[in-house]
């Protein structure tokens, strides 16, 4: 699947290495736009099952990267410092997340938010030609990233006013509004900037897979309804299609936590719309009491299968099932897009060949 589509590319790929690989989502993305990725690093089993099973040309380290050293990836892999084209990856940034920081700006408290400067040790140790890093909006005004781009200056890292983005997927190509930091520095001169596109819809991207109807696709992402209590189905058959949210409902229908003042998010129980992108997709993708997660016309909740889709990964891309079912939407929503990785990886790709 992966590999088919990065042979086009003639001669030798730049070589790139997944920090914080997780599910795969941005491997998918650099091999899509023509890097040969050596490497993954990955601590918990689930995703790094996930990992290996959609990757398994690539040498997987499934350990806390804070005891994985330099040089023992180094050995392994048989490169020497200076020789990688690019490091990439996304820091876990829960502590950074709005959800949280709205919460007594706990991101200043959880131990996670450091796990930035351990992708800044590889840095060092690695000396990359291009740095490649996304993450949370939030981080981008955080005082971290402050000392991480002055220590990027002092390794000879062209750091401008460009460096540090907010982006919004839905403008690459992935039919979800999504809205990401993307870091990108080089020592070997200019990056090009993308160019933003039309978005896809909802409609276009879950009929381009052409999916059968669940209970016949022989995919378990996909063929999987969960239950729900009569009086949550009916809540559900109420919503008007094609977009329509909780606000439509009788108010015999309105669940208890929903009335009043503070009455929770708006978008639980919504319906997605047909002709735009999704909301973003989060760990709660399959639960409809966790956002705007209903099928535009079914009255279900979209499948595992279909959030996968709306985050750009191929209909047969393989997610872990031995932890739960709660354990893969969780790996969907943390996933980065591939195909908004591809298309920054290709413009570092171009960079890298030019030279």
């Amino acid at each position: 699947m992966v590999e088919a589509a990065t042979e086009a590319l003639e001669g030798a790929r730049p070589t790139a290495i997944d920090l914080f690989c997780g599910a795969g989502g941005l491997t998918l993305g650099l091999k899509l736009a023509g890097f040969n990725v050596l490497a993954g690093v990955e601590l918990e089993n689930a995703p790094a099952a996930t990992f290996i099973a959609n990757h398994p040309d690539v040498s997987c380290f499934q350990k806390d990267i804070r005891h994985l050293g330099a040089a023992e990836l180094r050995a392994t892999l048989q490169i020497k410092r200076g020789d990688l084209d690019l490091l990439a990856g996304c820091p876990p940034c829960q502590g950074f997340s709005s959800l949280r920081t709205r919460r007594k700006s706990l991101a200043v408290q959880d131990d996670r938010n450091d796990l930035l400067f351990e992708f800044l040790r590889f840095v060092e140790a690695l000396f990359p030609k291009v740095i490649m890093m996304e993450n949370v909006p939030a981080l981008a005004s955080d005082a971290r990233i402050k000392v991480f781009l002055h220590s990027l200056t002092r390794l000879g890292y062209k750091v401008g006013r460009r460096s540090v983005r907010i982006e919004d997927a839905a403008d690459y190509g992935v039919p979800q509004r999504r809205f990401r930091m993307i870091l990108v520095a080089s020592r070997i001169g200019r990056i090009e900037v993308p160019t933003k596109t039309d978005h896809v819809t909802v409609r276009k991207c879950l009929e381009a897979a052409r999916l059968l109807p669940i209970g016949k696709t022989g995919d378990p992402l996909h063929d999987f309804l969960p239950k729900r209590s009569m009086r949550v189905q009916e809540v559900i058959a109420h919503i008007p299609k094609d977009g329509g949210s909780r606000t439509a409902l009788p108010d015999r229908l309105v669940l208890p936590c929903h009335k009043g003042r503070g009455s929770g998010f708006r978008d639980v129980y919504g319906r997605l719309a047909w002709d735009t992108v999704a909301p973003t997709i989060t760990g709660g993708c399959g639960n409809p009491s966790k956002g705007r997660y209903l099928h535009p016309e079914e009255d279900r909740a979209i499948t595992l299968r279909e959030a996968a889709l709306l985050q750009s990964f191929p209909s047969d891309y393989y997610f872990d099932l031995s932890k739960g079912r709660e354990r893969v939407a969780l790996m969907i929503g943390n996933a980065l897009p591939p195909e908004f990785i591809r298309r920054h990886a290709a413009k570092i790709c171009e960079a890298l060949l030019a030279k």
